[in-house]
Parts: structure tokens; C-alpha cells; sequence
């Protein structure tokens, strides 16, 4: 039996179906539509998805593996990373051994650019890209977790509520990180559920003890299991962040009203957004294996918060918020203001923190 049939990414042999069910999927094609057809055209149903079908299937008719898909995506997130950055940048990869399987966990400023930046940094040192952790909670239409699941993607059931019902997916997630990176297969795991809206990165104590479930069920100590699982903190830092005025309503909403309930598809637009917005220089900071003792999940966390603070690189809109210029060009700071501009007044104040906090926090 496959364990893990419900949350592991497809493998080859289920390329050609998962692809067929795509090109089948008329909510899929009409979002194909709208961002590359005219919009006239787009409207026009009819017309417009026998066209894409067509495209598609001329495309991604020889497609029956996983590396194929994989190349594909490289493919658009090269013309992405043109598109909307000045530049991405890494360090730390020289120091990671190309043959040994890693458990990135990162902070997470964007729900799919994060480990997307990871993947490609690893693709282009001529590495094996990452399984990719993703929560159920963005799996809400079918072609989304098609597209997903193809992207070597694996499923984090946070829609389990039951204690009983919680534990079991849990025990299960544990288990498929630690056959995968024994498999040779590396992992990328945001530090915490959800994206940091407040510029704080902080690891969740709670992920570490879902981590160690599986060290538990093989009755091996916390501090030796983790070292088996060669964590390796990654900081990422956006010049612009990705959608900080979304990330900025959200923090007002519930300053002013105790909470912060999403729209329906909210998720999916910050994708978008997250993808088309301008996002200035990127870096991606590859941090070294844990190796040293740690007694706790709480303790672990600590660790990784330290590298992931050190390791994050500071831009000019860092500086520019926390009020220090002394660094910046007038061009970036006028850019910035710009930006800034356009932020709706009640949000700026959270925009400018959003921004000032990582500054802050390395107390520079």
C-alpha cells in the first residue's frame, strides 16, 4: 500500500492523467485565458479555450515525468524573475554537499515565491529541487492541487481538527519528511503556518514537535533525530514585499475589530499578486546544518531564529522605514516613497513596521 497516497507529490506515472485532468478543467484553462489572451478574446469562451487547449497540449503532449514538469517551471520562473525583480541573489549554497538531502525551513514572506526562489537556486547550482510543504487550506479548487501536486508539493492536512483526527496527520506528515529525506529527497517547510505580516520571523515551536513524531515512533532522543534530519535555516528578503498591503489590511482588520476573517479565493489572489507585483532585489540566504545539541523543540527554535535573523539580508527599504538613509541612493528612496504613496493611510503604519522590523530586530 502507498502510506502516503493522500499528501505525497504525483510520481511519473501519474504525469499524463494529472495533465489530462488540466486540460480538462475548464476553471484552469479560463484562468490560462485571462492572462494571455487578449481580453476580448478571454470572453469569449468558445473561442478562447479550444486555443488554449490546443497550446497546451502542443506544449506539454510529451510531458510523462516529474523532471519534465520541473524544467517547465524553471522555464516560466526565469521569465517571472525578469519580469519583476532587479535582481536574486544567494549565498550559502557553495557550503551544502549536492549529494546530501537537506530539511529547508525558511522564513515565509510568499505563500508559493518563497520555496519557488529556494528551488531555483538549487536548479541552478545543478541540484535535486525541493518536496515542497503546502497547506490544505489553498488546495480549494481541483486544479490548483493538480498544478501543485505536480510541483512536487506535499499536503499539510491543517484542516484536521478532531485531537484524534490531528494527531494521525500529523504522526503521517512526520513520517514523509523523514522517508523523503532518507530517499535523498530534500524538503523546503515555511518556519511557521502562514506568512509573517508583521516583519517578524519566528520558528513555531509546534512544527519542531510535529518534526519529531517520527523520532518518537523510532525511540530515538530529540536532539539526535534532529541532527539525522540536517535542518538548514533559509532567510528571505524582498526588497518590495510581496503583498504588503493585503498582509497590512489584515493586521488592521484585526487591531480594530479582534480579528480577520478571508475572503473566499483570497489565498489564490495573493499568489497572483505575489507573482506579478514588483519585488526589487531578492536574496536567499542558505544557512549551515544544525549540528549542535538541542534538548527542545523550544530550544531548536531558537537556533533557527538566530541564523534566519543573521542570515537575512537588509535592503534599502529595511533601512528607509527604520529611518536610517545614510545608505540608501536617492533613487531607492524615491522609489520607496512612491510606493509608500499609494498605501492606504491607515495601513502605512503597518506597511513602514512590516519593513523596519527585520532592521530592528539585528539591532543595527
Amino acid at each position: 500500500m502507498d502510506k502516503y497516497a493522500d499528501i505525497r507529490p504525483y510520481n511519473d506515472d501519474e504525469v499524463v492523467p494529472a495533465l489530462a485532468r488540466l486540460l480538462g478543467d475548464d476553471q484552469f484553462i479560463d484562468v490560462i485565458a485571462k492572462y494571455n489572451l487578449p481580453a476580448w478574446l478571454s470572453a469569449w469562451p468558445v473561442v478562447a479555450r479550444p486555443l488554449v487547449r490546443m497550446k497546451l497540449k502542443n506544449k506539454w503532449g510529451n510531458f510523462c515525468s516529474i523532471e519534465q514538469v520541473q524544467n517547465e517551471v524553471a522555464y516560466y520562473l526565469q521569465i517571472l524573475i525578469n519580469k519583476t525583480t532587479s535582481q536574486v541573489t544567494y549565498s550559502g549554497l557553495e557550503s551544502l554537499d549536492s549529494h546530501t538531502s537537506y530539511l529547508f525551513i525558511s522564513n515565509h514572506r510568499d505563500i508559493v515565491l518563497d520555496p519557488a526562489l529556494v528551488n531555483w537556486g538549487l536548479h541552478q547550482q545543478h541540484m535535486r529541487t525541493v518536496r515542497i510543504a503546502i497547506g490544505d487550506n489553498l488546495l480549494q479548487v481541483p486544479y490548483i492541487t493538480e498544478l501543485m501536486r505536480l510541483n512536487k508539493s506535499f499536503i499539510v492536512k491543517r484542516s484536521a481538527k478532531a485531537p484524534k483526527e490531528m494527531l494521525k496527520a500529523l504522526t503521517q506528515l512526520s513520517a514523509y519528511i523523514f522517508d523523503s529525506l532518507s530517499e535523498g529527497n530534500s524538503i523546503w517547510i515555511a518556519q511557521k503556518e502562514g506568512r509573517a505580516k508583521d516583519g517578524i520571523d519566528q520558528t513555531d515551536p509546534a512544527l519542531l514537535k510535529m518534526l519529531q513524531l517520527n523520532g518518537r515512533k523510532l525511540k530515538v532522543d530529540f536532539s539526535e533525530y534532529i541532527k539525522q534530519l540536517k535542518i538548514v535555516p533559509v532567510a528571505i528578503s524582498y526588497q518590495y514585499e510581496p503583498c504588503a498591503v493585503a498582509k497590512a489590511k489584515e493586521l488592521y482588520h484585526k487591531q480594530q475589530f479582534g480579528q480577520y476573517v478571508k475572503a473566499q479565493g483570497e489565498d489564490i489572489a495573493s499568489i497572483v499578486d505575489g507573482f506579478s507585483a514588483d519585488k526589487g532585489h531578492v536574496h536567499v540566504a542558505f544557512g549551515a546544518p544544525i549540528t549542535c545539541d538541542v534538548e527542545n523543540p523550544d530550544e531548536l527554535a531558537q537556533v533557527i531564529d538566530k541564523q534566519i535573523l543573521e542570515l537575512y539580508h537588509l535592503h534599502s527599504t529595511n533601512h528607509l522605514a527604520a529611518g536610517d538613509d545614510t545608505k540608501v541612493s536617492a533613487e531607492d528612496r524615491a522609489d520607496f516613497m512612491s510606493k509608500l504613496e499609494t498605501v492606504p493611510d491607515e495601513l502605512k503604519q503597518f506597511v513602514v513596521s512590516m519593513y523596519a522590523e527585520p532592521l530592528r530586530r539585528k539591532g543595527i
